[in-house]
């Protein structure tokens, strides 16, 4: 998947990057990407909610009146759950709502959101961002370039530069990342999403990097396959028997 690379002004610059298919051009789960979301999400909540039971609210523990004669119902104490003032019952406790999802299903959904917004043509690669001081007002300029407008975007870059990220903090619209930090939730909850030219490249890095680990894999395996037929071939060749002509020479 070809993409042009822009320059800050907008502008084509010539040059483009070959995302890899087998990750922008795969066809998108949304299944998958669902339980990325839902985990994303339910790890954001504090879980710190808490209600009194009867055991911890304010109250005697003295017995109301006698359990019989008073032409009443029976009644323990007054924190009992059922008066005002009372202990809850089957309140919520804090804990923690996150929960476990496998590498390979994060992976493949953080893939599958990268395949939608492929498909949606809402990737923009723009040339890597040099700031000598943060300029807040500067990359607001740039953005407007790219005609991103108030759209919500999703800046990414391949490692940390303190000063990208404090011109984008203050702009409400857009949110930095690096690539190794980036979410499913963060890649769809974007209109927009930007990569730097240094971190679209890193894609291509790392699928020339698997291709590479592949042929030496393959070339490893033919190798050893080689070498365990060597012997194989030598007992075979001992084994053969000698030539009629040389057996009728002998006799």
């Amino acid at each position: 998947m070809q993409i042009d690379i822009l320059n800050i002004q907008g502008q084509k610059t010539g040059r483009t990057v070959d995302l890899p298919e087998e990750i922008f051009g795969i066809e998108p789960n949304n299944h998958v990407i669902y339980l990325a979301v839902k985990q994303y999400l339910a790890a954001q909540r504090q879980g710190t909610h808490k209600v009194k039971t009867r055991a911890e609210v304010k109250g005697a523990s003295r017995k109301l009146h006698k359990q019989k004669g008073t032409g009443g119902s029976r009644k323990g104490n007054i924190r009992n759950p059922l008066y005002k003032g009372g202990g809850t019952i089957f309140g919520p406790k804090p804990h923690s709502y996150d929960f476990k999802l496998n590498r390979k299903v994060k992976d493949l959904a953080k893939m599958s959101a990268f395949a939608h917004k492929a498909k949606s043509n809402s990737i923009v690669v723009v040339e890597d961002i040099i700031l000598d001081a943060p300029k807040t007002k500067t990359v607001i300029n740039i953005l407007d370039s790219l005609n991103t407008g108030a759209r919500k975007t999703l800046f990414v870059i391949p490692e940390y530069n303190d000063n990208v990220q404090l011109s984008l903090r203050n702009v409400s619209s857009v949110t930095n990342r690096l690539l190794s930090d980036v979410s499913t939730y963060e890649i769809m909850d974007a209109d927009v999403l930007i990569l730097s030219e240094s971190a679209a490249k890193v894609f291509v890095d790392e699928e020339a990097d698997e291709k590479e680990a592949a042929v030496k894999t393959e070339t490893k395996a033919a190798k050893k396959a080689e070498a365990e037929a060597k012997p194989v071939a030598k007992k075979a060749k001992k084994a053969e028997p000698e030539d009629d002509s040389k057996a009728e020479s002998e006799g």
